[in-house]
């Protein structure tokens, strides 16, 4: 569970398509510009926003962090990563797959490398 996520970012606007091709697929109820003049995307009380670096330093990413989003099905997760890698996100870890686990699952880095990861849990 969480509150938030904030992501660095120094082009706005770069992040901004990437994340709203691949926010489609997750159910979002609202999307917008807050008044610090971040994007952000809401689900329930859960907040996604897209910021510059408030310290003025050049955005990175987290090392050995992952932001998971949980999708509806192994179709949406195909989607979600064809979106991502269509609007400057690279794919990352392994191709989409399905785990022992039952666990459909794809990874994506965003333009700026955070590391992002998708999936829908499949009936074994």
């Amino acid at each position: 569970m969480f509150s938030h996520v904030v992501v660095g970012s120094d082009d706005l606007q770069l992040s901004k398509k990437f994340y709203d091709a691949i926010f489609r697929f997750t159910g979002i109820d609202d999307a917008g510009i807050d008044a610090l003049n971040r994007p952000f995307y809401r689900k329930g009380d859960q907040r996604f926003i897209i910021t510059l670096p408030i310290n003025g330093q050049p955005a990175t990413c987290a090392n050995g962090g992952t932001i998971g989003f949980l999708l509806n099905s192994a179709e949406d997760v195909q989607a979600w990563h064809q979106a991502g890698v269509g609007s400057g996100g690279k794919s990352a870890e392994s191709a989409p797959h399905l785990r022992k686990d039952g666990k459909f699952i794809a990874y994506l880095r965003d333009p700026y490398g955070n590391k992002l990861c998708a999936y829908a849990q499949q009936t074994l």
